[in-house]
């Protein structure tokens, strides 16, 4: 028998401006995977789930409907057919959430990317992180029933990741600039992704599309220049943020209060509740997320929360 232990931490999708087609990493919190190979194999499924923690027993144990699972199944298929590796053992699979569910902090896609690096350690690194992507957005499918790569791009590969197409999948890694740090705010409230898509308009006008482009370019821009006023300038988001804000309780306060604090620009983290900040050292990102606690406490909704400050992790999915 041999185990190995996987982590990856949270990630922030959109990230402002870039709906769908970006998306970063920070280095904590995240969830672990470990994995369990064994020679002897299983009649019904060569990947089964001993146990969860920390999901509150929110989370299905059929590894055909569980992110972590699923895309280990998908791996081990991958791998017979592309990669000539005749997997006949079994798979015992635990998983340990740090993530809190239903938070905009890329919770589902922080147990496919740690299952997935453990999954490929065992088998001998037959795949490249860019392949072990494709699994983790199918595993995004299962999670939420919408196959999108801003969280679990990043979520293996690490920095600020741009999808420039998803037909074929082409992602851009983006580096990040040495100072950024993120002050993320996870307000005890839930906000479902579905339903938070339900709310997205279908259709936008010309004028909104191009303000949109406009600022995914120059937020990228500053990335790649350690611009961080023009990265504050672009954090503006014309279309999802002004639907999505009202579903979260003083979400105005929180991100005025961030803004008052010295960050440079606070947007929805993903689909929400969680709100990121960005700032240019981490003593302003310390003050910044410390201002997002007080105002979600002193909203109309009095809603406690926790805060994480952090640089953007390089490093992605990682073995422990």
């Amino acid at each position: 028998m041999k185990t190995v232990k996987g982590f990856a931490s949270a990630t922030v999708g959109n990230v402002a401006c870039g709906f769908d087609v970006l998306g970063f990493a920070i280095t904590e919190p995240g969830d672990e995977v470990i994995l369990t190979l064994s020679d002897r194999a299983h009649t019904d499924s060569p990947v089964s789930i001993s146990a969860i923690t920390g999901d509150g027993g929110a989370l299905p144990l059929d590894p055909k409907k569980n992110t972590s699972s699923f895309v280990v199944l998908k791996f081990l298929e991958y791998i017979r057919a592309h990669k000539q590796i005749d997997f006949t053992g079994h798979i015992s699979l635990e998983l340990r959430k740090h993530l809190p569910l239903s938070s905009g902090m890329g919770s589902s896609a922080a147990s496919a990317a740690a299952a997935l690096i453990a999954a490929n350690e065992l088998m001998g690194l037959p795949c490249s992180k860019m392949e072990l992507v494709h699994f983790a957005i199918e595993g995004e499918r299962v999670a939420c029933g919408s196959a999108h790569a801003d969280n679990a791009a990043p979520a293996i590969l690490g920095n600020f990741v741009l999808i420039r197409s998803y037909t074929p999948l082409d992602l851009i890694t983006i580096p990040s600039p040495e100072h950024l740090y993120c002050s993320l705010v996870h307000p005890h409230t839930e906000l479902r992704t579905a339903y938070a898509r339900s709310v997205l308009p279908q259709e936008i006008s010309l004028k909104t599309a191009t303000q949109q482009w406009g600022n995914v370019g120059a937020l990228v821009t500053g990335l790649l220049t350690s611009d961080y006023d023009l990265i504050g300038r672009s954090l503006v988001d014309v279309i999802a943020e002004p639907k999505r804000a009202p579903l979260i309780p003083g979400f105005f306060e929180v991100k005025q209060a961030a803004l008052d604090s010295g960050a440079l620009g606070c947007s929805i983290a993903g689909s929400g509740p969680s709100i990121f900040a960005f700032s240019s050292s981490e003593k302003t990102a310390l003050a910044v997320g410390n201002a997002m606690k007080e105002a979600f406490l002193h909203s109309k909704a009095h809603l406690q929360s926790d805060m994480w400050v952090s640089p953007i992790c390089k490093e992605g999915a990682r073995i422990l």
